[in-house]
């Protein structure tokens, strides 16, 4: 089945993959300038990646995670305001933003749901074919939860999907270690950042956890574990890192150096010190194997410098950040930076050995684009394996994207990037960072 909209290359709609804030800042930057936007959005709601790490807060306030185009449509209906100079948590930013935006009509019109793009190619050619290319329609082929799949024309496809659902192995060499499929598969590595002091809290009291991961998301994780730890003294956490030492995640000398980061990182640093959370530096993982922790659980072997070192826990909690999922784009001619996988001119620009968050420049179309004309990708997914991103940078892309496509090259070469004085992005997802927005974890 085919749906094509329009008679012409240039009248199809853009396609948009995914509908979280970058994906729905696209669309209403598309809406603006007249151009009517088609969102697909894996989940069943706009943000449904954001709602499963719900209950973490983010360190940038609301005045930085709304963009500006969309506010300007939400304030044309009854849509109220959050308190700028406050921090969201997760659900928040759906609740108050992400589902009013998507509740627009023009908006509401575009949106489906439950709609899972499978593949990105050009109508008539596969990747090979060059002769007359940019002259056809893009093909998005979208499968819905009953299994239909509809092939869409449209003009453009601006790929906005997130990196959430593609978590990095946990072995060694950017490789899954021996065993970590089964132990997936058996629940004994849980899901990224569990709401351990909330809805998930009885699958870890009293048992013994272990969290792989360096970045924010390993200190929210250790952080929660930590009070349920000293609310109840039978839970064990152990935390294991492949670096020598956690000197980065504590904080002091971080290219941030903001108050917000340095906070979550002194109170890990107690944890440790008083004797909540048992460290183990160097520790990369080799394999697991079933069984070990007290009611079966699971055994940890790292293949540490002095020799195996094992660990029998019940639960192993991942937090080592996440990679872009390209497979949907093998028919569309991409030009990656070999180390990060974002787009090649970007890849420099956010190398984690040398930017944060705060020292990333703003970027648009020109450093985005592909040799696939009018095909983007944008959001966290353009960052590849980098974790430099924020919610801000992202709207900035997005509006040079859309001015590309509507042919106002000089709007889109024109970048302005405002970046929070406050805001902390995740660290190196090699490192265990979450990847997402810039979230930390005050709540706990």
């Amino acid at each position: 089945m085919t749906e094509t909209a329009g008679s012409g290359h240039r009248k199809l709609p853009v396609a948009i993959i995914g509908a979280g804030p970058i994906g729905l800042a696209t669309a209403a930057n598309l809406i603006e300038r007249g151009i009517t936007p088609l969102i697909f959005e894996r989940g069943s709601e706009a943000g449904a990646a954001i709602r499963q790490w719900g209950h973490i807060r983010l360190f940038s306030s609301w005045q930085h995670n709304i963009d500006p185009v969309s506010r300007r449509l939400l304030e044309c209906t009854s849509w109220e305001e959050p308190r700028l100079t406050s921090l969201p948590y997760g659900a928040e930013l759906v609740d108050k933003y992400l589902a009013p935006l998507a509740a627009v009509p023009a908006i509401k019109a575009a949106l489906q749901t439950s709609a899972t793009v499978t593949a990105v190619s050009r109508v008539g050619m596969d990747k090979t074919h060059s002769l007359g290319r940019g002259q056809q329609p893009f093909m998005v082929r979208v499968q819905s939860t009953n299994g239909t799949v509809v092939d869409h024309h449209v003009r453009a496809v601006v790929d906005a999907s997130g990196t959430w659902g593609q978590p990095n192995p946990l072995g060694q060499s950017g490789l899954a270690a021996a065993g970590e499929s089964a132990a997936r598969s058996a629940g004994l590595i849980t899901r990224v950042l569990p709401d351990i002091t909330g809805a998930d809290r009885a699958q870890f009291l009293g048992k013994h956890v272990l969290v792989v991961g360096a970045g924010h998301s390993a200190a929210n994780t250790l952080l929660a574990l930590g009070q349920l730890a000293k609310n109840e003294p039978g839970t064990r956490i152990s935390w294991a890192v492949r670096g020598p030492d956690t000197t980065r995640l504590y904080g002091g000398g971080d290219l941030d150096g903001l108050p917000a980061r340095g906070q979550l990182g002194a109170r890990l640093r107690g944890l440790v010190e008083d004797g909540y959370v048992q460290l183990h530096t160097s520790f990369p993982i080799a394999s697991f194997s079933q069984g070990g922790g007290a009611d079966g659980g699971l055994t940890v072997t790292g293949g540490c410098p002095g020799g195996d070192i094992s660990l029998g826990v019940d639960y192993l909690i991942p937090a080592t950040g996440f990679r872009p999922d390209l497979e949907m784009l093998r028919e569309v001619r991409l030009e990656l930076d070999p180390g990060v996988e974002a787009p090649r001119d970007l890849g420099p620009l956010i190398d984690p050995a040398f930017h944060s968050c705060g020292t990333v420049p703003a970027h648009g179309a020109a450093v985005l684009a592909h040799p696939e004309q009018d095909f983007y990708i944008a959001g966290m997914k353009s960052y590849g394996r980098a974790p430099t991103f924020l919610l801000a940078t992202g709207y900035e892309q997005v509006r040079s994207i859309v001015a590309a496509l509507a042919g106002d090259h000089e709007e889109a070469a024109q970048l302005n990037l405002e970046l929070p004085a406050t805001s902390v992005c995740s660290t190196d997802p090699r490192r265990g960072a979450d990847s997402l927005h810039g979230r930390t974890g005050t709540r706990i």
